[in-house]
């Protein structure tokens, strides 16, 4: 059985009033390209602060490489390669600079590799800081975060700014460190590179994992994609959900029972009907509808 490189047990975490996470559960294998995905506000990255000892929980634990990350910060600092949602350098400084000052702060010799992340990301290092643009400012920290092989790269939307070439490039180079054994967390919102690159992934919804499995077995659920073409209006029918349309043709989410839905289509005169497995991106909504329309159904039960 593979090590774990991340054990998340009832982790908590409120800002006063305001949840971060609450009651967190989450296991990640060593060696996956793990996907943590949500949208912004659904904790994902009060998750990341936490794993990284940027701030304490409330209650709960979270370990990485068997190492409690509250009371052995230090040691599991060594293991990681942290990329923050958004990076800031001190001003005045070249990018050979802040990149030399973080490996220099680690201890390691790690210019050879620094060059090659350098030359691959078509990172400019004798650039000022304050001078680079949203993507090169990514860049730059992704080189600080992987130039030293950490054994746990931590990446919090990693791709933001990146221009679509070098989002490739990038993915490459995660493989890479992959396949040599290093484990890549990566939190984004961006479902499309998710499915593209990770192995497993975790949905997570107002600060608890909803969904955790294989990329594969995520979009394994009950909702189809549904395509009818022929017809100008849509009857009444349970389980639809982000009906769309274009000229002759409806297409629209289905949750329910699909002989329920054959049997309300079979009163029309359809040209053409089409059902099909969802992508992740709309296998994440499932997840986000179904779970409203529960809490909408506690709710009117309650108010009987």
């Amino acid at each position: 059985m593979k090590e774990k490189a991340i054990e998340i047990e009832r982790l908590t975490k409120y800002y006063g009033k305001s949840r971060g996470v609450d009651n967190l559960n989450l296991s990640v294998k060593a060696g996956e390209i793990f996907g943590f995905i949500g949208p912004n506000g659904a904790g994902k990255s009060t998750t990341i602060r936490i794993l990284t000892g940027l701030i304490k929980c409330d209650s709960g634990s979270a370990k990485i490489f068997g190492k409690d990350v509250a009371k052995q910060k230090t040691q599991v600092l060594k293991e990681i390669g942290y990329l923050p949602s958004e990076a800031v350098f001190y001003s005045g400084m070249r990018v050979r600079d802040v990149i030399r000052l973080s490996a220099d702060l680690r201890g390691i010799d790690c210019r050879k590799e620094a060059d090659i992340l350098c030359t691959r990301l078509e990172l400019d290092t004798s650039k000022k800081v304050e001078e680079l643009s949203l993507g090169n400012r990514k860049k730059a920290a992704v080189v600080c975060a992987l130039q030293h092989k950490p054994s746990l790269c931590i990446l919090d939307e990693p791709t933001g700014g990146m221009d679509p070439l070098i989002q490739k490039e990038f993915f490459s180079i995660l493989k890479e460190h992959s396949a040599q054994g290093a484990t890549i967390f990566l939190s984004s919102h961006i479902l499309s590179e998710v499915q593209e690159n990770c192995t497993q992934a975790a949905v997570i919804k107002d600060g608890a994992v909803a969904a955790v499995g294989s990329v594969s077995e995520l979009a394994k659920v009950q909702t189809k994609r549904i395509t009818i073409r022929g017809i100008q209006n849509l009857p009444q029918i349970s389980g639809i959900h982000k009906v769309k349309w274009e000229n002759d043709a409806c297409s629209f989410l289905y949750g329910e029972d699909i002989n329920n839905l054959i049997r309300a289509l079979a009163t029309l005169d359809l040209k053409d009907l089409t059902i099909v497995e969802p992508g992740l991106e709309e296998v994440f909504l499932h997840y986000y509808i179904t779970s409203a329309a529960a809490e909408q159904e506690e709710q009117h039960t309650a108010a009987k």
